[in-house]
């Protein structure tokens, strides 16, 4: 064996082994390998297969570095989950009652962000952000700071620490929020270009360009931001899409000129690869179209489109007109930061429309499905050869209830279901990012290991 094996993990394995374009092809993606064995060389999956084939392989291993074997054989291994949009800032006024977006904004969130100037309050609730994550199964997001570069600084800091991949980026905003959140054009690009050059590339760290949304982005920040995507063509662009009926008026009021809401972005240059739309509850044909077209991505976030009554995600059409989609939990106006409770709540938004989001379909979405929402699926999503060792431990059984539901769960379809029906962060048992583990639940509660 020709790379040296630096950790052994045994257990039961799940995963999606390719890209699925149509749902009624997962069946025929399905990798299940009860008692497997993972083999990792530093942070990359390097063999994949049963423990009866691997004992071989580990025996060699063990005998030239002395391996020891991380074992789960009563849990059920899978990718780490992907979260397309997420708000860091946010973690502390999650659950705030009684608003739609745009009075929630105004009211909650932008009072929220303004504390953010400060470096160690920063500092502070960037790793608060991140252990919520790594206890929830999260290794990979995608995450919008504040306006201030003082918040992405604290947060890539902190992620690196860990060598966790991350995607962030501050906000890019110049009108519509109060005195203390706005910044002229020049300043936006002035701040994001230093961002870009301190951290983007920088271990497993990526920048986004992140305008908080049209109605708070002048023509000339947007201009801005058109020319920093054509310098920088590998940074992301993250933003807000058709979340909110009255948020889509405005718009309208705002840019008549604009043929529909996605043109306002599309009219700058900013759709296309990497380019991740959140929401994108009440899109017209067209805009669906130039989503296809330009190969977007959409951040579908059930729980926050549920607690701010914006609307219902419609995942069945983005299959048929085959736009990306990868699964967002939106905090603080989405209500958890665990994946198994996001799905849960994708299944009901698609049983309010007639569709049945299938437990293969769901887990697709959160791993492999997710990473290719941030065309990162050539890297993580799941565990074929090459791959970054990003995985999350479940223990499928914490509860009275789970343990009685799982006696008449027959197959694997069915007993991943409830998993996602009835869990939530106590199932998750621990989290390996870049093949070192950085969360164990028998730890102290969101803690990482020393």
């Amino acid at each position: 064996m020709s790379q040296i094996i630096t950790r052994a993990v045994r257990g039961n394995f799940f995963d999606i082994r390719e890209p699925v374009l149509r749902p009624e092809d997962f069946e025929a993606q399905v990798r299940y390998i009860e008692d497997g064995l993972m083999l990792l060389s530093g942070g990359h999956i390097v063999w994949l297969g049963s423990w009866q084939e691997g004992e071989g392989r580990l025996a060699l291993a063990q005998k030239t570095a002395g391996l020891e074997i991380d074992d789960f054989r009563d849990k059920l291994i899978v990718p780490g989950f992907v979260d397309t949009h997420i708000h860091y800032p946010q973690t502390e006024m999650i659950g705030a009652y009684g608003e739609q977006l745009l009075e929630w904004l105004t009211r909650y969130t932008f009072p929220t962000e303004q504390q953010y100037h400060c470096a160690d309050y920063s500092k502070r609730m960037s790793k608060f952000f991140l252990d919520q994550l790594l206890l929830n199964g999260t290794t990979t997001a995608l995450v919008f700071g504040t306006v201030h570069p003082e918040s992405v600084d604290a947060l890539f800091k902190e992620a690196a620490d860990i060598n966790m991949r991350l995607v962030a980026g501050k906000v890019m905003m110049d009108k519509n929020a109060p005195d203390a959140l706005l910044e002229t054009p020049d300043e936006s690009e002035r701040d994001t270009r230093a961002l870009i050059a301190r951290w983007h590339n920088r271990q497993r760290l990526s920048y986004a360009l992140t305008p908080r949304f049209a109605p708070t982005s002048s023509p000339e920040l947007l201009q801005k931001v058109r020319l920093l995507k054509q310098e920088f063509p590998d940074v992301y662009m993250h933003t807000h899409l058709s979340e909110n009926v009255a948020e889509l008026s405005w718009v309208k009021e705002m840019h008549p000129e604009h043929q529909h809401y996605l043109d306002v972005y599309h009219q700058y240059g900013l759709t296309g690869e990497r380019c991740v739309f959140a929401h994108c509850l009440h899109l017209d044909d067209s805009e669906w179209d130039c989503l296809h077209d330009t190969d977007s991505t959409i951040a579908f976030c059930p729980t926050s489109n549920l607690f701010l009554g914006s609307g219902l995600f419609n995942l069945q059409k983005s299959w048929h007109k085959q736009v990306r989609v990868g699964m967002g939990t939106d905090v603080g106006a989405g209500t958890t930061f665990n994946m198994l409770e996001t799905l849960s709540e994708a299944y009901k938004v698609g049983q309010l429309q007639r569709y049945r989001l299938s437990a293969f379909e769901a887990f697709y979405h959160a791993t492999l499905g997710g990473a290719r929402a941030l065309h990162l699926d050539d890297k993580i999503g799941n565990f074929n050869t090459g791959k970054e060792a990003d995985f999350v431990v479940l223990e499928p059984g914490v509860s009275a209830l789970q343990k009685l539901r799982a006696t008449n769960s027959k197959t694997l379809a069915e007993k991943l279901f409830v998993l996602m029906t009835l869990g939530d962060d106590r199932n998750v048992y621990s989290t390996y990012v870049d093949g070192e583990q950085v969360y164990a639940r028998d730890a102290l509660q969101g803690e990482r290991p020393a």
